[in-house]
């Protein structure tokens, strides 16, 4: 993948890296020697508010799916520190940001409105029925 190819996030969307910022800094956890000394863990991040990769509607639609993991500004960060290597965190860390992107802009179905049959409800009464007359033959009657 070279610097200037822009993130995929689906056939129709796909983020230039001019848009994404990229830091790098310590990782914590096992390691020993190498995790003292090395910037592995790769945080990138996305200003949605402010891209030029997506259109309006898709753009309010990333914006509530995902209001939780913006920030004021509208900026998403995503944050790796699987591996040891920083290339591959940064690689991580970019698919994690495009499986979110691509997961908010996918347009959930509308319901469409259906009626029960009209055996269907005939079955759910007669059923209703049973039972009820199952608890009144249970009742006590007394002496009649």
């Amino acid at each position: 993948m070279a610097p200037d190819d822009p993130l995929k996030v689906n056939a129709s969307v796909a983020i230039p890296r001019a848009e994404l910022g990229v830091r790098a800094s310590r990782a914590g956890g096992p390691g020993g020697q190498h995790v003292n000394t090395s910037s592995t863990k790769v945080e990138v991040t996305w200003n949605v508010t402010a891209s030029t990769a997506l259109s309006e509607t898709a753009k309010g639609r990333v914006l509530l799916a995902l209001a939780s993991r913006l920030d004021t500004n509208g900026t998403i960060r995503v944050v790796a520190s699987d591996t040891r290597s920083q290339r591959q965190n940064r690689e991580l860390a970019e698919e994690r940001l495009a499986a979110l992107v691509r997961h908010a802009l996918v347009v959930p179905r509308t319901r469409k409105k259906t009626r029960p049959t009209r055996a269907s409800v005939e079955r759910r009464l007669t059923a209703k029925k049973r039972s009820g007359e199952k608890k009144r033959d249970r009742r006590f009657r007394g002496d009649d």
